[in-house]
């Protein structure tokens, strides 16, 4: 998911929540209501700035600023991943 804009982003599907983190603004929004299809449009758009801010923020005023402690996961790696990492494993379908 390269981006200029963007850091990360993570979908809770369960409670249709879209977190941000942003490369040049201080902390994380999260923006309430995404639909899956909406955060697989999202994904999918070539230019995820234009995207953002020509679409998605017209359609989810509804948004939160995060504390650091609520976003620290975005940026950590899981453990299973730096295990594997660490033993050198690459195909990860089977540790799901």
């Amino acid at each position: 998911m390269p981006s200029s804009v963007i850091a990360t982003m993570s979908y809770d599907e369960k409670r249709q929540t879209l977190t941000i983190l942003y490369r040049r603004k201080p902390g994380a929004y999260r923006y309430h209501d995404v639909s899956r299809q909406e955060y697989m449009a999202f994904r999918s758009a070539p230019s995820k700035g234009t995207y953002l801010n020509q679409t998605f923020k017209a359609q989810h005023p509804r948004y939160e600023l995060l504390r650091p402690s609520q976003v620290i996961h975005l940026v950590q790696k899981p453990e299973q991943e730096l295990e594997l990492e660490k033993h050198g494993k690459d195909d990860r379908r089977h540790h799901r």
